[in-house]
């Protein structure tokens, strides 16, 4: 497995190392030693999953502490355009933002630590998006940041008019409303 550091320290993107033949491809999508090896240390203990159609975006999401969540994000079918928001005060890249192509094609992971807010867009008819979590979802400690807040400025490679929101994810405030506390 091969980590490729991003523009914001501690985000990384995690690419496996795929065996392919005239059969179909085999890789390790999780190996706790080969992430301790490349020097992530989580203990992942919540799995989960979603479907969406085109023009979904989910997000952007945080739990705040103490049941902030690391998240190891991938796609198992089709393709999305991953965001993860640095909301770490303090942090030289507070209120910046990464975004990626993950696909079941490319296989691509993003390790998300604690303190970013995340959310993904769908770029094709539907995806399915696979993700660990380190902490389980708490509800009382629930957070987020609308999508299309302008001082993120976030390019959800959506046009407008497609773009298709929880009720859920339409209510979220504004970046500088949040109510986060990572330092």
């Amino acid at each position: 497995m091969k980590l490729v550091p991003t523009t914001i320290p501690g985000l990384f993107i995690l690419e496996p190392k795929v065996f392919e033949d005239d059969r179909g491809y085999f890789f390790e999508a999780y190996n706790k030693s080969k992430l301790e090896e490349l020097g992530i240390h989580v203990a992942f203990v919540q799995d989960n999953q979603s479907k969406s159609s085109y023009g979904v975006i989910r997000g952007l999401h945080f739990q705040r502490n103490p049941k902030a969540q690391t998240k190891l994000v991938r796609v198992m079918e089709g393709k999305i355009y991953d965001v993860a928001v640095d909301c770490r005060a303090g942090s030289p890249s507070f209120g910046k933002w990464f975004g990626v192509e993950l696909s079941s094609e490319n296989k691509r992971q993003l390790y998300i630590p604690q303190g970013f807010a995340h959310g993904f867009s769908v770029l094709s008819n539907t995806a399915v998006v696979f993700y660990k979590c380190n902490d389980f979802y708490s509800p009382e400690n629930d957070g987020g940041i609308i999508y299309n807040d302008p001082t993120l400025g976030i390019d959800w490679q959506i046009p407008q008019d497609k773009v298709l929101l929880s009720g859920k994810d339409s209510k979220l405030p504004l970046f500088s409303e949040a109510n986060f506390n990572f330092e």
